[in-house]
């Protein structure tokens, strides 16, 4: 049986209602294929990871992410409420069906590779909780070994303090966890062009 599974948390694709800061500065159509580009880029990496599931935004919008998934991944819709309310969700249910390390990422990090994902399961072998920080103050990636509703609660989602918030929260609870190598999210204008220029 399975011990990890990776969750992916996506939005359909859908004009006017993906990467909305970017397209405030480069226009819907531009924005949306933008997006398409970070999910494409993300999935490639994701070929090489057994026990992916998807958990996708609206809830009505399975059909329109079908064409992304890999023939073994599961199509789960994320759920009303807030973000840290849907990531404590994921994490129980995956928790709840035996699973015993979940990591979680989303799809604004073109420069993640399939090594950052080996490095998060490895890592929490022996902590209780990994997290890959953004450079804009949130995170990439976060994993855990057993569930913690309190890392995804009172938290300023959207924030610069989104990462300083979550591992404060972790020391409360006790957790003992690690930090990953530190990546850039693909929100604005200048982060697209920064990843443009970089050369990957």
């Amino acid at each position: 049986m399975a011990e990890n599974r990776l969750v992916v948390f996506l939005r359909a694709p859908r004009l006017g209602a993906v990467k909305t800061r970017l397209a405030a500065e480069i226009g819907a159509e531009a924005a949306l294929a933008v997006y398409r580009f970070l999910v494409a880029r993300t999935f490639d990496v994701l070929s090489g990871v057994a026990n992916v599931e998807l958990r996708f935004t609206p809830d009505d919008a399975e059909a329109e992410v079908a064409s992304w998934r890999g023939e073994t991944w599961r199509l789960i819709p994320q759920g009303d409420g807030s973000l840290g309310q849907r990531l404590e969700r994921a994490t129980a249910a995956a928790f709840a069906s035996g699973l015993k390390r979940v990591v979680l990422i989303g799809t604004d990090c073109p420069e993640l590779t399939l090594r950052d994902l080996e490095a998060a399961f490895e890592a929490l072998v022996t902590n209780d909780l990994v997290i890959g920080p953004a450079s804009d103050g949130g995170y990439w990636l976060i994993g855990l070994r057993q569930p913690c509703s309190a890392i995804f609660t009172d938290i300023s989602w959207g924030s610069s303090e989104v990462l300083k918030e979550t591992l404060t929260k972790a020391r409360d609870a006790g957790l003992k966890y690690t930090c990953l190598r530190e990546l850039g999210d693909v929100d604005t204008a200048s982060d697209w062009q920064r990843y443009q220029t970089s050369g990957q």
